[in-house]
């Protein structure tokens, strides 16, 4: 009986092994973004990074307002302006001393305080599709401008050139 035991554990033990292989092979193969919020995450976070450095903004941030303008947004880049614009939102609220945000009226223009600024911004396809093996790129430009409220005067501007995948959106 004991002979029995040792037999059966090398097939158990096996078992087991291929089991645990076959679970990390599953698992760990390249990770698509699965929502629209998780492909513009990081596109938020690095143009809430750009505006948080931008000389004209004094520090900290604390105490200011940035009036954020809808995005203009390419169509062909399969991303609606509300979505580009929550996550924008999300990322300057997320910021270590994050200003006051509000989405831009006109009327906000008048009578604006000296810590008011207005954010606006422009997501543009930069280029045609890039087909990969397993996914397909869109490649971006968003441009970025900071300016007072009523003032077409651009303070500051920047650009982010990446690339969305397009399985995401």
């Amino acid at each position: 009986m004991s002979r029995r035991r040792f037999t059966l554990l090398p097939p158990l033990l096996t078992l087991v092994m291929t089991v645990l292989l076959l679970t990390g092979c599953a698992t760990g193969g390249p990770e698509h973004p699965q929502t629209v919020r998780q492909a513009l995450f990081g596109l938020g976070e690095r143009a809430a990074e750009r505006v948080g450095e931008a000389p004209p903004l004094p520090s900290p941030l604390t105490d200011e307002v940035l009036l954020l303008a809808t995005p203009e947004v390419d169509a062909g880049l399969g991303v609606g302006s509300d979505r580009l614009l929550e996550s924008l939102t999300r990322a300057l609220l997320g910021l270590e001393q994050s200003p006051q945000v509000l989405d831009w009226q006109p009327a906000l223009s008048r009578d604006a305080e000296a810590n008011q600024w207005r954010l606006d911004s422009r997501l543009i396809a930069a280029g045609p599709r890039l087909a990969l093996s397993d996914r397909t790129l869109l490649p971006y430009r968003l441009q970025l401008t900071l300016r007072r409220p009523g003032s077409d005067t651009p303070l500051w501007q920047a650009q982010l050139d990446g690339a969305l995948d397009a399985s995401a959106l």
